[in-house]
């Protein structure tokens, strides 16, 4: 782990300071986890914003091939 100094203000650090206390933990311990929930909650955001960029640029291909198509070929040679 890195030590790490930060600024807060004084309602940010009784509001920590009572809440270390109700939940028998450290409040760094408090600041990691509301640090991994922040980081988790912006890669989601990046992944599902990623993969509709990534749809919005697809949508305009127009050398896809014909799937219906090939999916009845397909069922054709299973006998389906």
């Amino acid at each position: 782990m890195f030590r790490t100094q930060i600024y807060l203000t004084e309602s940010e650090r009784e509001g920590l300071k009572a809440l270390s206390a109700q939940e028998g933990t450290s409040q760094s311990e408090l600041i990691r986890q509301a640090i991994d929930r922040y980081l988790l909650e912006h890669q989601q955001k990046d992944w599902k914003g990623n993969l509709l960029a990534l749809a919005g640029c697809l949508s305009e291909k127009e050398d896809w091939p014909d799937f219906q198509a090939l999916r009845a070929e397909g069922d054709r040679e299973l006998n389906w």
